[in-house]
């Protein structure tokens, strides 16, 4: 009688899921201390800290994703067991409308509020675009003065500064939808009796306005024209414009001046007659006034009407953090880092609950984002220090051990004991290594009957590796030391000190 074979089993590839990725020691800690200053920033401020759910109902979050041509409309979602839809949230903005429509009663007006977290988007992955991002938000809900808007403006460059950017490496860029709308309406995409009308035409000039850096005023052209084919031959169909509502969409793109104020005037004359237009550039102007009153000039703020801002529920000031340093693509070329941040104002999200005006506006700092523009320019570590590393000679002495372990602890210093294979003093030098450890702690019998310690400076020994030369030279800078046990805290501390420092 054959025998059966043992059925193979099937087990799980162990691999990240497509559009998402695994954040290790450095990019955690890295992350979390440059949060830290954003929020300083944040509180300095006045605003509070709001953790609200991950999950909320698709009916709360709306339909506001630029990418609509996913499932679900760009977001993830899943029907629960009474037939409702649920989704991860797609920004922190969306929860924040429901959160202060469920709370109002009992929030103080204006609230103000901060948030730190996660957001997942289903859309189509591509290098450096993740379906989970971390974003870094701050909000004001309540109050219609553009003087909101202006202080998220400042608010935004105090905090690039803040976490390293100096002035002269980012720009916040302000626009203001009513002005776009305005000159959409000069231009006939906008029919006062039907809101829906030329909607098709007017997202693609929104979406060509927000390419001028990539596609040149040639490439927006075509696209707001006839269309565009691009250097791979692919065509993009255009909005069809006529040259002379063409003309009016490249003025407005044009309209930059040395000053606010210029901007401005030059803005008020392209939105002619338009009631929305003017409105927005008047406050443009105000934006502007009181930000130069603060001292916040254009080498700071400036304002610019080729902000445009993807998400459908702007309705006023619309603003973009963006960091103008040079880095290199892969393919070596150099081109500016780009944007960063970005928000503006929403008066007609919280309404959607309420049926009442709720004026708002805040601003979203994409922290991965920020995140590699400080790796990319050095401004922030691309390692963590690791813990001291007490390693074990003697098994039955773990109990001391631990107490070295203890007493670095409790001194503020981060460490650990060994607990691995204790034969191998290799192998625990080489974790040490691996765990980028500063001190590694080494006491065996005969150090013990003598009350020492023996302390082997890695940071140093790694250093004196690659620097010294001779014989002579290592015997004067030894990276290992018999210290007393009693100082082995003040004696750990030095060590690291030197390596932070730089010095031998």
């Amino acid at each position: 009688m054959a025998r059966n074979k043992k059925q193979k089993v099937r087990r799980p590839r162990a691999e990240t899921p497509k559009g998402f990725r695994d954040y290790f020691g450095a990019d955690v800690t890295e992350r979390a201390a440059m949060l830290r200053d954003i929020t300083d920033i944040y509180t300095r401020y006045g605003f509070d800290p709001l953790e609200s759910s991950a999950v909320e109902t698709v009916e709360a979050l709306g339909k506001f994703l630029p990418d609509v041509d996913r499932p679900n409309e760009g977001v993830f979602a899943w029907q629960d067991e009474d037939e409702s839809w649920m989704a991860l949230r797609y920004d922190l903005t969306a929860p924040l409308a429901r959160v202060y429509a469920q709370h109002r009663n009992s929030l103080p007006s204006p609230y103000r509020r901060y948030a730190v977290g996660p957001v997942w988007r289903n859309e189509k992955p591509g290098p450096g675009r993740y379906r989970q991002f971390y974003q870094c938000d701050a909000d004001t809900v309540g109050t219609p003065t553009v003087a909101a808007d202006s202080e998220i403006c400042a608010m935004l460059s105090d905090t690039l500064e803040a976490v390293g950017i100096p002035r002269g490496d980012y720009v916040v860029r302000v626009n203001n939808r009513k002005v776009l709308n305005g000159v959409m309406e000069v231009a006939g995409l906008v029919d006062p009796d039907d809101a829906d009308a030329f909607a098709h035409e007017r997202g693609i000039v929104m979406r060509a306005i927000d390419k001028i850096d990539r596609l040149g005023e040639e490439g927006v052209r075509a696209l707001i024209g006839a269309g565009r084919k691009d250097a791979s031959g692919d065509y993009t169909d255009g909005a069809g414009l006529s040259d002379e509502q063409a003309d009016i969409i490249m003025d407005f793109m044009s309209a930059r001046r040395d000053s606010g104020a210029a901007t401005c005037a030059r803005l008020g004359e392209l939105v002619g007659g338009s009631t929305a237009g003017q409105e927005g550039v008047r406050e443009l102007e105000t934006i502007a006034e009181l930000l130069d009153a603060q001292g916040y000039g254009p080498d700071r703020i400036l304002i610019d009407p080729s902000v445009v801002r993807g998400l459908g529920y702007y309705t006023g000031p619309v603003f973009e953090a963006e960091l103008t340093f040079d880095i290199l693509d892969e393919k070596g070329r150099k081109r500016q880092f780009g944007s960063v941040a970005g928000g503006g104002r929403y008066d007609d999200l919280v309404k959607r609950f309420t049926g009442q005006d709720v004026p708002a506006t805040g601003v979203s700092i994409g922290v991965d984002r920020l995140l590699a523009a400080l790796r990319e320019t050095g401004r922030i570590g691309s390692s963590v220090a690791g813990p001291v590393i007490v390693t074990v000679m003697d098994r039955d002495r773990m109990a001391d051990y631990q107490t070295m372990v203890a007493d670095l602890r409790n001194a503020g210093l981060r460490a650990e004991m060994y607990l691995g294979n204790p034969k191998d003093m290799g192998r625990q030098l080489k974790y040490a290594d691996q765990r980028e450890a500063p001190v590694a702690v080494i006491q065996g019998g005969d150090e013990a009957a003598r009350g020492t310690v023996q302390l082997k400076d890695l940071a140093l020994g790694a250093r004196l590796a690659a620097e010294i030369e001779t014989n002579e030279e290592w015997k004067a800078q030894p990276a290992q030391v018999e210290v007393p046990r009693d100082a082995l805290v003040a004696e750990v501390r030095a060590m690291i000190a030197r390596a932070d420092g730089g010095g031998v």
